[in-house]
């Protein structure tokens, strides 16, 4: 269509441009024919100029449209056409010059010239349509670069679908994605291993600030342990958990344990499970045939385990080790009594604030801490707390030892509840003294 139309002025530019000699040599004395002439070739140029920018304005409109996903075809269309309008202009006036000084009669000199004119302005839609081209490919590809920039550190460190939605929102909102994230997308801390673990209450690990941290109730509490973390998941499938609600109880000849508890130094720690006190070297325990160093002992409220279906007011726990990594557990009982000297030398170093650790400036003696029966219970069960680690050594001495209500009730201030729920014994042996 466009070959058509433009054919067809040429063939009326050549005849007008044969009509101008013609005319001279007709009667060179009348000089109107000849300008008449020269200005109906002016004007079918002009016509050639703005059809060959209609055109091409339209194709460049069309291209542009299906290069460009981001701009509308009137905004690509209007851009060229303002472009080629420009050069158009440029054009006509360089034709017009041109035909104003041409010497030549020849009409086919002028319709090379008007050939060369297309030409000229076809170059110029093109090198139009091929800038504009350029430049949307640099936009595309620098927003693309950007998204997969921004994705990248997001995901780097493993963001959820959460943490992209909120990285989405910052690039919407023209903020950096790292200044509306939580710590928690950039940080995480991974749970101490059972071996490491006893250093807080019997094993716990810290928690991930993307998840509820383990407790004694709401989304982080005992029935939820499991599901916490992956290495807590023995608390949810483990078959030899603790506490468990001792009762018919094999008696035999136990072995008696042997303690040997001296006088050393100590500290105490709110870790915010429980008061736990670490304890110098040297006090170990023999049972079995095997060693166990105390490491720490710490305390529950009301006691974990049961013993035929009562539970007492409290239980401290020491926590032994041995060579090996085996962990050994002996459980005291506490009752509501008469006041409890080394549980009182205890709460007079208790720490001003959570995580904070008071060294005490004297020794405690743990055997003052043992009751005088030690007759006790045994079976094999797991740390109380996460990651409830089984294959621990569980020995539950009979006797409570007495503590006073006001010693009870300084813990209860502090932690008023904070023991796990027996868990089934799954048909495991226990062991009594007789």
């Amino acid at each position: 269509m466009r070959k058509a139309r433009i054919g067809a002025l040429a063939v009326k530019i050549a005849m007008a441009l044969y009509a101008v000699p013609m005319a001279n040599a007709a009667d060179k004395s009348h000089d109107a024919p000849a300008e008449k002439s020269r200005e109906s070739v002016k004007e079918s140029a002009k016509e050639v100029v703005k059809v060959s920018a209609k055109e091409s304005a339209k194709e460049s409109a069309k291209d542009s449209a299906k290069e460009s996903a981001k701009e509308s075809p009137k905004e690509s269309a209007k851009a060229a056409s303002k472009e080629l309008a420009k050069d158009s202009a440029g054009h006509e006036s360089k034709s017009a010059g041109k035909e104003q000084s041409a010497a030549k009669p020849s009409a086919s000199a002028h319709a090379k010239s008007s050939g060369a004119g297309l030409d000229e302005v076809r170059q110029k839609i093109e090198a139009a349509i091929a800038r504009r081209q350029s430049t949307q490919a640099k936009r595309s590809y620098a927003s693309h670069d950007t998204l997969s920039l921004t994705v990248r550190s997001g995901d780097g460190h493993g963001a959820t679908e959460g943490t992209r939605t909120a990285m989405r929102a910052a690039r919407g909102s023209g903020s950096s994605p790292a200044s509306v994230l939580p710590l928690a997308a950039l940080t995480g801390h991974t749970s101490a291993t059972a071996a490491g673990a006893i250093g807080v209450g019997h094993g716990a690990g810290q928690g991930d600030l993307l998840t509820p941290h383990w407790g004694y109730d709401g989304d982080g509490g005992p029935a939820q342990w499991g599901r916490l973390k992956p290495e807590f998941a023995k608390c949810t499938s483990g078959s030899r958990q603790s506490p468990i609600d001792i009762r018919d109880g094999v008696k035999v000849e136990l072995e008696p344990i042997k303690f040997s508890y001296q006088s050393s130094g100590f500290s105490v720690v709110d870790n915010g499970h429980t008061i736990q006190v670490n304890v110098g070297p040297g006090n170990t325990i023999s049972v079995l045939g095997r060693r166990f160093e105390l490491l720490q002992f710490h305390f529950h409220r009301p006691s974990e385990e049961r013993v035929n279906g009562r539970r007492f007011d409290m239980v401290a726990h020491l926590v032994h080790k041995d060579g090996d990594g085996r962990l050994a557990v002996i459980a005291v009982l506490l009752e509501r009594g008469a006041a409890q000297d080394v549980l009182q030398t205890v709460w007079n170093n208790l720490p001003l604030e959570r995580n904070d650790e008071v060294v005490a400036g004297k020794a405690i003696d743990l055997n003052a801490l043992l009751p005088i029966d030690r007759s006790y219970f045994t079976y094999m069960g797991s740390l109380t707390t996460p990651p409830c680690t089984e294959g621990v050594l569980w020995m539950v001495l009979r006797q409570p030892v007495p503590m006073s209500s006001e010693q009870i009730g300084i813990f209860s201030r502090l932690y008023p509840m904070n023991a796990r729920p027996i868990q089934s014994a799954s048909g495991r042996l226990i062991k009594e003294s007789n």
